[in-house]
């Protein structure tokens, strides 16, 4: 019996071979002219956002060879209160930046003022503690060491305080009540202080008192959401009681609530 002979498909293989060789030579030469034709260099930084970096050192580079993302993660390390950076390119020879600012949650008092947001990382503000609206956080000036813009700050105590603010501000009953200060004596001993309303705040002679009320509550670690809900609610209850609280103590299975005529 005679053995069949293999046809093996010499001539298809090889026209397909040359027409992968010349796709890659003419896509390379594309790639060439995209890369060294002065009509893709970079000629303007375009941006919504007031820049704290100097970025005029892509100007002039092909748009092309541009590695956006490790640009991107380059300004961010240079701009401490970003969150986010991004670049895209506008063609032919522009690019957008975009920075996501971090949004403070509060100020962290230490050598100096800082401010730090959700997760814990600290950063400079054109805005001083005296001009905004925004909780200060003291206690911690022994516990947090070698404080840098952009370094996020691995510490029990500040993570506690921060979830208190995080938890209160979500919490649609405390909306009169916003938190002013918070001071950090440990981490079984962090006071929150809430200015009293108005209507709260003793009057003699028809002149507010010059010392400033507040309603203290007193937190330890752990179960921080109950912990926002139940004071909360106390406070809602209590409402029209708030001036004779000297403090609301949350530290224990059952909340205490001391009052300033009890001795």
């Amino acid at each position: 019996m005679r053995k069949r002979k293999s046809s093996f498909p010499v001539k298809p293989l090889s026209f397909t071979l040359i027409i992968l060789l010349a796709l890659c030579f003419v896509l390379g030469y594309i790639w060439r002219i995209l890369t060294t034709a002065d009509y893709f260099r970079v000629k303007d930084i375009v941006t919504r956002d007031v820049l704290s970096v100097d970025l005029s050192y892509l100007k002039g580079k092909n748009i092309f060879s541009l590695n956006l993302p490790r640009e991107a993660a380059s300004i961010a390390r240079v701009c401490p209160d970003c969150s986010r950076v991004r670049l895209a390119r506008i063609m032919p020879n522009r690019i957008y930046v975009e920075l996501v600012r971090r949004k403070a949650l509060a100020f962290l008092k230490l050598y100096r003022f800082f401010a730090v947001d959700e997760d814990g990382v600290i950063f400079f503000s054109s805005i001083q503690p005296d001009g905004a609206n925004l909780p200060v956080i003291t206690g911690l000036e022994t516990k947090v060491f070698g404080p840098k813009p952009g370094m996020r700050c691995e510490n029990r105590e500040l993570s506690a305080a921060l979830s208190i603010l995080k938890e209160a501000a979500r919490t649609p009953l405390l909306r009169g009540y916003k938190i002013q200060r918070i001071n950090v004596a440990g981490i079984d001993n962090i006071t929150a202080q809430i200015p009293l309303p108005q209507d709260q705040i003793t009057y003699a002679g028809w002149k507010a008192l010059e010392k400033k009320d507040f309603l203290e509550i007193k937190f330890g670690q752990g179960n921080i959401r109950d912990k926002v809900v139940i004071m909360a609610g106390l406070i809602n209850q209590e409402k029209r009681n708030l001036n004779n609280i000297k403090y609301i103590d949350l530290r224990f299975n059952e909340p205490v609530i001391k009052f300033k005529d009890v001795k």
